[in-house]
């Protein structure tokens, strides 16, 4: 059994259509979708972890706290929270924004998904909450 822990926050892609025409120019912000896409897999440990989310890339190269910084254990910790309370909003289109939470996410407890699907699935639910403003727990989300 594979098990995915998917983020994807797709970013409306503008298709300028005009008349009849089907054909399809590159834009910036298609090319920025794909810099902007981080894909970290590992068929040993059995994980996927795709984050697309324009403006993360950057947010995390500039912003987040270095690789070390934390533990693996804090990471899961905060991520088991944040995760189950994500979920749940998932499960509640009409009380939070089904444009904001689109698809769940596959974070099992128990499971050691190594250190760097932690600590980007930690990021992003950062980047996430502050760039959103929302707050998935009883604490504050901080870079």
């Amino acid at each position: 059994m594979r098990f995915y822990v998917f983020i994807a926050f797709l970013s409306i892609l503008l298709w300028n259509c005009s008349g009849t025409s089907t054909s399809f120019a590159p834009t910036r912000e298609s090319a920025a979708v794909a810099k902007d896409t981080v894909r970290i897999a590992n068929d040993e440990l059995e994980y996927e972890i795709i984050i697309i989310d324009p403006g993360f890339t950057s947010w995390l190269n500039s912003v987040a706290r270095q690789r070390g910084y934390y533990n693996q254990s804090y990471l899961e910790s905060r991520n088991q929270l944040w995760v189950m309370e994500y979920n749940l909003r998932v499960n509640q289109p009409y009380r939070y924004s089904p444009n904001l939470y689109t698809l769940a996410i596959d974070y099992q407890r128990g499971i050691d998904y190594g250190y760097e699907v932690n600590y980007l699935l930690y990021n992003y639910l950062v980047y996430f909450q502050l760039t959103h403003k929302q707050n998935l727990g009883n604490f504050a989300a901080r870079p």
